[in-house]
């Protein structure tokens, strides 16, 4: 039996507020016939969006509550979720393509570049999702999806073997020497390119970004960031970790998992995807924030997923309506939560999340002071470099410093 989920209005208003939206941001202003009836807002047409297997079933419910409401209907298209830009950017331009897919903000740049989507105007609504998510999903001043999902990074500690939280970095390494385990702290990384999406929290604690943001906290291209004092900073302090064994490339992410949950060591940097496996294994979990060794905040990646509007939709006040008033509200946003197991980008179901879950509000407290991926095209060029550098650095294969300066001095070249 599929869920019943409560509309806050009924259909003919919810795409009543939708054609106003629209109307505001410039679209064409819709008619009226001799009785005043407006001809915008006839159920007329269908809807197609693609969507991953993991959400099919919520998306299918919400697209039923849809069709009732409005008689409009929606063919749920399942798609590999790594398929899906490159479909997306391929079959658009030709008609083909759906008038919503699910995806993730980080690829917005390409999408925008490629004019492929269009923005969403979600008005008062804004307001009701986590600032992080709605970061994330602005390109040039524009929203361009309806965020369901957030999801980082975070310390994963066995409360056994290390009672208290860290405070700092060198305060987690002491307290997994004490433990006499095999290793004080685990983050998996890849012998060659290391792994600079675990180990940005550390770099972001020298006060070294990738790129700086603008007025509107848009990610700048131009103001490449890596390479600054605190840039240089993080590579002598990276190149120590390598030196001591406290971060060794040969251990990658199965091995660190593996070694976390058979208690070789208290503290495994990684994401919610490892957390089955070690309440499987019974370990008493906490999930902390990173301990910074800098000066500053070990910030992570925020990575948020949602759903994002064809530009060539030829039925954009009945796709607005459902990004805005189905997959928006708080039952969707909660059902997708719960077959996701990552936090609401939904204030209210992200609060419900953190109140039932504590594994789940630990993420959730991460993430809300995480800063989005980079979803500008320039970003790219980054990680060509970015991960070789790291793991010559951690192998000891020259002057970190110069290797560093060097790998700024080719992202910069790349870009430009």
């Amino acid at each position: 039996m599929r869920a019943n989920f409560t509309r806050a209005r009924g259909a003919g208003a919810a795409l009543a507020a939708s054609a106003l939206l629209l109307t505001a941001c410039g679209a064409d202003e819709p008619t009226t016939d001799g009785d005043g009836e407006n001809e915008a807002l006839e159920a007329t047409g269908s809807l197609t969006v693609w969507v991953d297997a993991d959400r099919a079933e919520v998306l299918g419910d919400a697209a039923a509550d849809f069709t009732e409401d409005t008689g409009i209907d929606v063919e749920l298209v399942q798609q590999d979720f790594g398929d899906i830009q490159d479909q997306f950017v391929s079959q658009v331009p030709t008609g083909e393509g759906p008038d919503i897919a699910v995806g993730a903000h980080d690829w917005l740049g390409t999408l925008v570049t490629n004019g492929v989507v269009a923005p969403i105007e979600l008005g008062d609504a804004a307001a009701d999702f986590q600032d992080v998510a709605l970061e994330a999903w602005t390109y040039e001043g524009n929203v361009y999806g309806l965020p369901y999902s957030i999801e980082n990074i975070a310390m994963l500690r066995n409360a056994e073997l290390a009672p208290e939280a860290p405070e700092t970095y060198d305060e987690m390494i002491a307290m997994g020497q004490d433990a006499d385990v095999d290793y004080p702290f685990l983050v998996g990384l890849d012998p060659t390119e290391a792994d600079p999406y675990h180990l940005y929290p550390f770099q972001m604690s020298f006060g070294a970004p990738v790129f700086g943001t603008d007025a509107d906290g848009s990610y700048d291209a131009e103001d490449l960031q890596i390479g600054n004092d605190g840039g240089l900073e993080f590579a002598d302090w990276l190149a120590e970790q390598g030196a001591e064994g406290l971060m060794n490339t040969n251990i990658d992410g199965d091995l660190a998992r593996e070694n976390f949950i058979d208690g070789n060591t208290p503290f495994l940097l990684t994401g919610p995807w490892n957390v089955p496996a070690a309440l499987e294994a019974g370990i008493d979990l906490e999930v902390d924030a990173v301990p910074a060794p800098g000066g500053e905040d070990a910030a992570p990646f925020a990575g948020v997923q949602g759903f994002f509007l064809s530009s060539q939709s030829e039925n954009v006040v009945a796709a607005t309506t459902f990004l805005t008033e189905y997959i928006g509200s708080a039952e969707v946003q909660t059902a997708l939560y719960e077959v996701g197991g990552r936090a609401p980008a939904l204030t209210e179901s992200f609060d419900a999340a953190l109140a039932d879950d504590e594994i789940v509000a630990g993420f959730g407290e991460v993430g809300a002071e995480a800063v989005p991926m980079p979803n500008i095209p320039e970003m790219g060029a980054v990680w060509e470099f970015w991960g070789t550098t790291q793991g010559a650095i951690l192998n000891g294969d020259g002057e970190p410093t110069e290797l560093w300066e060097s790998m700024a001095e080719d992202i910069a070249g790349a870009i430009d």
